[in-house]
């Protein structure tokens, strides 16, 4: 196989069409199509469905650039490598993180990671969702409890745990009567709605009954409105630490929820990029030992 044909393929593929790719490389429309079109008569193979104005990959085309994109990159950073006498940091890092992480500590972890390795031109997305890490071009995606994934791997490196915390004045309704609380919005959720919380108290296990009256789609936002007084809240342990060191919040109880872990994962690859490698020990520098206590403790300076 051809690789430079692969790698025009790839550059194709990757900015979707003939004429952006062409743009952005400096090379002639022409020469990439043609490329292109050798190098499906080589595999015998359409990688490209090709319509009036529009160009998609086939099945076996989005198969190819999956599995070459990362070839390549192993290829180019190897060559790099040797060309630099050793495997320095360089080039860009593109990481997508939750947005909890990213508004309390990411800022204070990406300067630190800069200043060690000034040769590397690091992006950081702060997002929610379920990014496809390969798609969307990324190297590196910091994840809450990701579901398995044969694709990616990676390693735990924060674990944090959920509390239910009030302003002091708020006091708990005696009996069944509803707290009142912020929650996060959760579509569907019928109108008027008194969901139970459960908690662990050194008292043992309660249940008790809330009535949301702010739905808030950021936990910094909720725990400011919680600060408020307007009513109780669940949240990270090390986003409110601080708050129940010095009183502004108290603590009624952990809630019953899965202990939350972030883990770092990266596509699934037999050379591990140094980029990514750099900012792994970066992140374990930060976080010897993971704890919410330490992330409280980083947030906090």
């Amino acid at each position: 196989m051809d690789l430079l044909a692969l790698a025009d393929f790839n550059l194709v593929a990757r900015h979707g069409g003939f004429g952006r790719a062409a743009r952005a490389a400096g090379r002639p429309k022409a020469t990439l199509s043609r490329r292109v079109a050798e190098l499906e008569a080589d595999l015998d193979l359409r990688l490209f469905e090709r319509g009036g104005r529009t160009l998609k990959l086939t099945e076996e085309g989005r198969a190819l650039f999956e599995r070459a994109g990362r070839l390549l990159t192993e290829l180019e950073e190897t060559a790099a490598a040797i060309a630099s006498g050793g495997e320095r940091p360089r080039g860009r890092l593109r990481i997508t993180a939750p947005l909890l992480l990213s508004l309390t500590a990411m800022g204070k972890i990406a300067a630190g990671f800069a200043l060690k390795h000034p040769e590397v031109r690091l992006e950081v997305t702060a997002e929610d969702r379920a990014v496809d890490m390969v798609e969307e071009g990324y190297d590196l995606a910091i994840r809450v409890n990701p579901d398995p994934d044969d694709s990616l791997v990676g390693r735990a490196f924060l674990r944090d745990r959920m509390v239910v915390v009030a302003s002091p004045g708020l006091a708990r309704s005696p009996g069944d009567a509803a707290v009142p609380a912020v929650v996060r919005p959760a579509p569907g959720r019928p109108a008027g709605e008194r969901p139970a919380w459960e908690m662990r108290t050194p008292a043992g296990r309660s249940r008790m009954t809330v009535e949301p009256v702010l739905a808030l789609s950021s936990l910094v936002m909720i725990r400011d409105a919680v600060r408020a007084g307007v009513g109780v809240a669940r949240l990270p342990v090390s986003l409110v630490s601080r708050d129940l060191a010095d009183g502004t919040l108290v603590q009624w109880g952990d809630a019953d929820e899965p202990e939350i872990v972030l883990w770092a994962l990266y596509p699934s690859r037999r050379l591990l990029s140094a980029r990514v490698s750099a900012f792994l020990d970066h992140l374990k520098q930060a976080f010897p030992i993971g704890t919410s206590d330490e992330l409280a403790a980083y947030i906090g300076t």
